[in-house]
């Protein structure tokens, strides 16, 4: 890990689902781009920037995979999805609080950030991911039983002089 890096991606963090692993990379980018920020002690305008766009982009990254889940007919969607609801409310209470002026610690919202995401991977997005290679494994088995009867038909059929559709 750099210096400059509160995590690094590494490819135990992979579901290997291409478009949901290139959102989660942006958003371990984008909190160690926070955590820099606090180690450059920026502004607190600039550090406000940089949470906004974590919190931005976090909802869109969420909204992608929950759409993700909706088309696979994710059997616990509504699980995830409240995981999801329940992390930006608790970004935005913070957000809140920092434009209040309550006190607020840049580093551990940082910190709070990388562990939730890294966490929110690790297991629940790792369940549904697994969820789909399943779906898949199951296609590619039934696609290679309809292969089999299929070749097993058109055998049957010329070994008895039958024609097979």
């Amino acid at each position: 890990m750099k210096d400059n890096e509160l995590v690094t991606w590494t490819q135990r963090y992979e579901l290997g689902i291409p478009l949901i692993d290139q959102q989660h990379k942006q958003l371990v980018q984008l909190t160690n781009n926070l955590f820099l920020a606090c180690l450059n002690g920026e502004t607190t305008e600039s550090f406000a920037q940089a949470v906004a766009e974590a919190v931005d982009y976090t909802k869109y990254h969420f909204n992608a995979e929950e759409k993700l889940l909706e088309q696979v007919r994710y059997p616990n969607i509504e699980a995830h999805k409240k995981e999801h609801r329940d992390f930006v409310n608790e970004l935005a209470q913070a957000v809140q609080a920092f434009k209040d002026g309550k006190k607020f610690v840049p580093n551990n919202f940082a910190r709070y950030l990388r562990d939730w995401i890294l966490t929110h991977i690790a297991i629940s997005d790792k369940i549904y991911a697994d969820y789909i290679f399943n779906l898949k494994r199951q296609n590619l088995l039934q696609k290679a039983k309809r292969t089999a009867v299929a070749t097993a038909g058109a055998f049957f059929a010329r070994i008895h002089g039958y024609r097979h559709a």
